[in-house]
């Protein structure tokens, strides 16, 4: 066994025992905020739906690569390459849709003034129905990624397309139209929600920074205090939004590196599962660490 391969083993069990225990940590604090009804916000369904989607991502990848270090091989046969891969991408989907919403309801408590957004506010509730939806029509996207995903059985074949160590993707050979039309629809849903994403963040930034010019000479604590909340809730979205575009910028480019060849290096489908899971291991983190609701209740 290479040494290589166990560094990759060990960084990839880092990143999982992180993941779990960050995400799950937060998957109980909401499921018990949302339970009890003690003061939940518009953002806790989201988030709830978010870091349960992180969970499957760093289950998804980092167990099978972890397993693949430490020298287990031929550990899934192509049933499990196709569950688990079909449920990373769907989680996947979900953590995008999520973060994108999340950025969307911050920016309509901050332009509540814009009859544009007047529409999010009055409807508090279609949050919550959202993240179910996002499970949907993410599974309905996905649904031909187990018909090309094979088992380790036929990973030596010359045609196999490698992406991941432990499974791949097998030379499928649909229609032309077919194909355009699978390609469009994954890349039309990740682009327009990415779009969106850094439109309303740079609409954050622009209505914070009004803000402050407007209020700068009003010196009530209450006013002050509300704004304060407001601002700190908006930079951990932002936080959000600019960790997962760029964790997915920049497995994407991996991504394509690995798509120009038909048994690329190791270490380029590594860095690329490696990247793409970073954002579901870091930002229950970023939530814990700004979320005040947390430390009051658990102040340990």
């Amino acid at each position: 066994m290479a040494k290589a391969d166990i560094d990759m083993g060990i960084a990839f069990l880092t990143q999982t025992v992180a993941g779990v225990l960050g995400n799950s940590y937060l998957l109980c604090f909401y499921s018990y905020t949302l339970l009890t009804g003690q003061k939940v916000r518009l953002t806790d369904p989201i988030l709830s739906h978010l870091v349960f989607a992180n969970n499957v991502v760093v289950f998804s990848t980092g167990i099978p690569q972890t397993m693949e270090g430490f020298g287990w091989k031929y550990f899934l046969d192509d049933a499990a390459c196709k569950v688990v891969l079909y449920f990373h991408r769907v989680a996947r989907g979900v953590c995008l849709n999520a973060t994108c919403l999340l950025s969307g309801l911050q920016v309509s408590k901050l332009c509540t003034r814009n009859a544009c957004w007047k529409i999010t506010t009055r409807f508090p509730n279609c949050f919550g129905i959202c993240g179910f939806l996002f499970w949907i029509l993410q599974l309905l996207v996905n649904v031909s990624v187990p018909l090309r995903v094979i088992g380790p059985r036929h990973i030596h074949n010359a045609t196999v397309l490698m992406h991941y160590r432990y499974c791949a993707l097998g030379p499928t050979t649909p229609k032309p139209f077919v194909r355009l039309s699978q390609i469009v629809l994954f890349l039309s849903i990740d682009i327009m929600c990415l779009v969106f994403m850094m439109w309303t963040s740079g609409s954050m930034v622009l209505v914070l920074h009004r803000h402050k010019q407007r209020v700068q000479h009003i010196h009530s604590y209450i006013a002050s205090r509300r704004t304060d909340h407001e601002a700190r809730a908006t930079r951990t979205i932002l936080t959000l939004v600019s960790m997962f575009v760029s964790f997915y910028c920049l497995s994407a480019i991996f991504t394509l590196f690995v798509g120009l060849h038909m048994k690329p290096d190791l270490w380029l489908m590594d860095t690329s599962v490696f990247l793409g899971a970073c954002f579901s291991v870091l930002s229950p983190f970023v939530l814990i660490s700004t979320d005040t609701h947390i430390s009051q209740l658990c102040p340990a």
